[in-house]
């Protein structure tokens, strides 16, 4: 998905990051075109255990780039706090770590980027949970939740729907994703979070958690889906 630049860039600004790179942004005026249309349309769900889990199954492992990067953080983080403040030494140390941090968070975004891409070529339609990530980071979880980076996936799913031609739309976060079966409708009731897989009562299906919530995010994403439709 490539969108072709009308014209050459109205402006150039050139930045330079905590980690002493420098990077040059563009403001130009693009042309986008809208991708072939597909029958497909997908539900997702998203997690820690597993980053994303879609819909037709698959699903996406974390890569937890922050949490691989923990050791080579904390050595270079000890290092800084032993340097003497003011000195280039310090400087120096400082560099060190933002280039860390700089690392782990280029890692992620390209990770966000590449499956994005795929799931809006792949797809008509795209549907996720609305989470309540500043709630979630809040909790014990708030580390791992801030290391997956859901909220900018999530606006990367938007942005890239609108440009080329798909449907996106956020279910509502107090949707029982968990407690619903995706083949009766049944509402089987709560689960503890360790339970990843349960039989319902009422049809006896076996389930896996989280690609039956996906499931239940895009029965409830076509529903919003056709209301929005009714309304125009």
């Amino acid at each position: 998905m490539v969108a072709t630049p009308a014209l050459g860039p109205s402006t150039v600004t050139v930045i330079k990051d905590a980690s002493g790179r420098y990077f040059a942004s563009f403001v130009v005026e693009t042309n986008d075109e809208p991708l072939p249309e597909t029958t497909a349309d997908v539900g997702i769900d998203l997690g820690l255990s597993h980053f994303a889990v879609l819909s037709d199954g698959t699903k996406v492992a974390n890569p937890r780039f922050l949490r691989r990067a923990e050791r080579k953080l904390r050595k270079a983080q000890r290092e800084l706090s032993r340097k003497r403040k003011g000195s280039n030494n310090r400087d120096k140390a400082r560099m060190r770590v933002a280039r860390a941090h700089a690392k782990a968070a280029d890692a992620r975004r390209e990770f966000h980027h590449q499956l994005s891409t795929a799931i809006i070529r792949d797809n008509q339609a795209v549907y996720v949970e609305d989470l309540c990530v500043k709630g979630l980071g809040r909790t014990r979880l708030a580390k791992s939740v801030h290391d997956a980076g859901w909220s900018a996936f999530v606006a990367m799913l938007e942005y890239k729907a609108a440009r080329y031609g798909r449907t996106f739309a956020r279910v509502d976060r107090f949707l029982a994703s968990s407690q619903i079966c995706s083949r009766c409708w049944v509402v089987d009731g709560p689960k503890p979070l360790h339970v990843r897989e349960w039989a319902c009562r009422a049809c006896k299906t076996v389930h896996d958690r989280d690609v039956n919530a996906s499931r239940i995010v895009l029965a409830a994403g076509r529903k919003l889906a056709r209301e929005r439709e009714a309304e125009s």
